[in-house]
């Protein structure tokens, strides 16, 4: 996943973008010493297993690597064992996706997945997917959210599937979820109109709808949040099942549209296929537990997250079903690299 996410604070309305902005390119930073890092002797653990090494595929500083290092912190009391994070990045992941599929199978290296490890295989960029992995569990989704200026001539969702007119859509890059999310929506609708312009994650996309070099902008819903509320941006609808009336009050869910389409940004943790069973159920366990902890849930919460927990046999299953779905959207998009 791309991008930053801000804490949401009350705070004046025209200090709202600067806040917002300052924590997409910042927050995570908070937990950059919270847990192991690559400096630590490898020897150290806390309890009686071998230290973990966590994989973040993404740049320090984005929403994986924050939920990632916070969720560490809790583990490493949960599952007993020191957690070393390692970002690896390029590819939009996939050079950690790689890295975590091609280590060894013994339960103690582990990586933070995304959708995009369901998408990138049909963009001929990955040669890792979902079955060259073993979910260990999901721990949070957002739903893809749509707004514009507040003074967009584009007035509601239907307004943007049925217009005639050339609407740009900032996105977090070709290809990426924020992508996907509405290349799926313009599929559904029939809808040609609308072009993709990538940016280098969700603040940059934020920001070129906010200064008018595109008319709409496509990221999570928890991104684009504190915009809405300081009334920067104007959202038209989200990908979910179900509304967000906590944060993104009365902003119709796409179905209630008529749309039958959901995109979410998804997190969550993946082994080497070959991990044993018995290595993924005991990560799956301390991580489950601590994700339900009190200082995890708050943080995730503070961020507008919602935790959607998915066991490792489930999660297994939803990232191949993504793959299937996603490899028609991706074809249908003119973007297959197969």
């Amino acid at each position: 996943m791309s991008g930053q996410i801000p804490t949401r604070r009350r705070t004046p309305t025209s200090s709202k973008a600067r806040t917002s902005i300052a924590a997409l390119t910042m927050i995570g930073a908070l937990a950059l010493t919270s847990c192991g890092s690559d400096d630590e002797s490898e020897g150290s653990s806390s309890g009686s297993g071998a230290p973990l090494n966590l994989v973040v595929p993404f740049d320090p500083g984005g929403s994986a690597d924050g939920t990632a290092r916070q969720l560490a912190v809790y583990a490493q009391q949960t599952c007993g064992r020191d957690v070393i994070i390692r970002n690896e990045t390029g590819g939009s992941g996939t050079v950690g996706f790689q890295s975590v599929a091609s280590s060894a199978a013994d339960g103690n290296t582990i990586g933070v997945a995304s959708i995009e490890l369901s998408i990138l295989p049909h963009l001929g960029v990955s040669e890792i997917g979902p079955d060259d992995v073993r979910g260990i569990m999901q721990y949070s989704e957002q739903p893809i959210a749509y707004g514009v200026l507040p003074d967009s001539d584009i007035e509601d969702i239907d307004e943007l599937l049925t217009t005639n007119e050339d609407v740009t859509m900032a996105s977090s890059g070709t290809g990426s979820i924020y992508h996907m999310g509405f290349a799926g929506l313009a599929q559904e609708a029939d809808q040609p109109n609308i072009r993709n312009v990538p940016y280098g994650g969700a603040a940059g996309a934020l920001q070129a709808v906010m200064g008018g070099e595109t008319r709409a902008v496509s990221v999570g819903a928890a991104e684009i949040a504190p915009f809405i509320e300081g009334g920067q941006l104007r959202a038209l609808a989200i990908a979910g099942e179900d509304r967000l009336d906590d944060f993104l009050p009365g902003v119709p869910t796409l179905k209630e549209a008529g749309m039958d389409w959901t995109s979410f940004a998804i997190l969550g943790l993946f082994a080497p296929a070959g991990t044993p069973d018995e290595a993924v159920e005991e990560l799956n366990e301390c991580f489950n537990e601590a994700r339900q902890s009190e200082g995890f849930s708050t943080y995730m919460d503070n961020l507008g997250f919602t935790q959607e927990y998915k066991n490792a046999a489930d999660f297994d299953a939803f990232l191949s079903e993504e793959y299937d779905r996603y490899q028609t959207v991706v074809e249908d998009a003119g973007l297959g690299g197969n």
